[in-house]
């Protein structure tokens, strides 16, 4: 029985990005049947390709994040390498972008630029600070969205710094509802007859939007939210609380119901039955004291035997697993979270799988990122028609 067809088969995608937060538009696109197509600066390529850990010098993130995509190169700074892109735009319907709007400019595409000559394209730019203010053209990682949004203010113990996070938080974020605001734009294109529009995601307001509680907080209460470690008042007991085997769990006692079965799973049912407990708000106003009698429980027993003791009860607790621990999980083995794919550079590879699981038409990875330049050759000569001498001549004035 052949595999169903993607529900973006048709689309093309240009991704013309690097790093992160781009790429990962056009990844999400990928997996579920759009083509894409990845453009790289020769001889240097994406700095993804070296980021991070690596195996015989090929950086292993650059190998899930450049999945299903064939990868081209093109000097986009050079007047020949330009016009190649805009005859693949003429092909395409979505370019995903991530350099400075300067760049862009001078490079001749900008979105007015590209508005202009193909209409029916999607732009999805993606910047450190977004379109309209004072920070528009400067760099920006997502290091500084981090710092920007809010996140590292309220994250980290009490009385330590603010703490960044140790993965690509504001990029993965970003990216993320940049691919969700491009699907949304062709939609408007397709279902409504419209023409292409700007996608305009910066690192910093998705992440900020998912922190919005302290900044309606401040708006309307005057409070500063502060650092509070891992605990979280409003869902008390909330926190990671370490075992006597030296391991961590974690609980979220978000609903009063979970919070009475938290008290009787820790041997405390008077509590289970008093108002101040029960009550969320009042409950709020002892979340030391609930915290410190849940920590003092779990620290007499193993993370196995507490773990068993919630589980039996329904608390909402779940074991703070290392990399180890989450690929030999039994329910995500079962539902095929990570996936083992056969790759010429490292041999099989384990990584995970797309994350939306759509019933008729699910997502797939035909392969992973593969080696600089190593579709030319395809979307050169078989999409935009270059015969073997015009490929030859750009390979050799370095615009491919």
């Amino acid at each position: 029985m052949p595999e169903p067809r993607g529900p973006l088969e048709g689309v093309r995608v240009v991704e013309a990005a690097t790093l992160a937060a781009g790429p990962t538009v056009a990844t999400v696109l990928g997996e579920f049947g759009a083509e894409v197509i990845k453009i790289e600066p020769p001889r240097t390529g994406d700095p993804m390709r070296t980021w991070g850990d690596r195996k015989d010098g090929i950086g292993l993130v650059w190998k899930s994040i450049s999945r299903n995509k064939r990868c081209v190169t093109l000097d986009l700074r050079v007047p020949a390498g330009q016009r190649l892109l805009h005859r693949l735009l003429d092909l395409s319907d979505v370019l995903v972008v991530g350099n400075r709007p300067s760049a862009l400019e001078r490079w001749g595409i900008d979105y007015d630029s590209v508005h202009a000559a193909h209409p029916h394209v999607v732009v999805a730019h993606i910047t450190g600070y977004g379109r309209g203010g004072p920070k528009s053209d400067r760099p920006g990682y997502g290091t500084l969205a981090e710092a920007m949004s809010g996140f590292a203010h309220v994250t980290g113990p009490a009385d330590g710094p603010p703490t960044l996070p140790p993965f690509m938080l504001a990029d993965g974020i970003a990216g993320l509802t940049a691919a969700y605001a491009v699907m949304m734009a062709l939609y408007h294109r397709d279902v409504h007859g419209a023409d292409g529009q700007l996608v305009d995601v910066s690192l910093l307001e998705p992440l900020a939007r998912l922190i919005e509680s302290a900044t309606l907080a401040y708006d309307q209460l005057g409070t500063i939210r502060a650092r509070m470690g891992n605990r979280l008042d409003a869902s008390a007991p909330r926190n990671a609380y370490r075992t006597s085997d030296g391991r961590w769990l974690a609980i979220s006692s978000a609903s009063p119901s979970i919070a009475v079965r938290v008290f009787r799973a820790i041997d405390r049912p008077d509590l289970a039955e008093h108002p101040d407990y029960i009550d969320p708000v009042r409950r709020q106003e002892r979340a030391v004291e609930v915290d410190e009698l849940v920590a003092g429980w779990v620290a007499g027993r193993t993370l196995e035997e507490a773990m068993a003791v919630f589980e039996d009860a329904e608390v909402t607790a779940a074991p703070v697993y290392d990399a180890p621990a989450l690929l030999a999980d039994a329910h995500l083995r079962a539902r095929g979270t990570f996936r083992t794919v056969d790759d010429p550079d490292l041999g099989r590879m384990t990584v995970q799988a797309p994350v939306p699981r759509l019933s008729a038409t699910p997502g797939r990875i035909t392969h992973l990122g593969r080696r600089l330049g190593a579709d030319n050759d395809h979307v050169y000569r078989d999409l935009l028609g270059l015969n073997p001498a015009e490929i030859a001549d750009l390979r050799e004035q370095g615009v491919i």
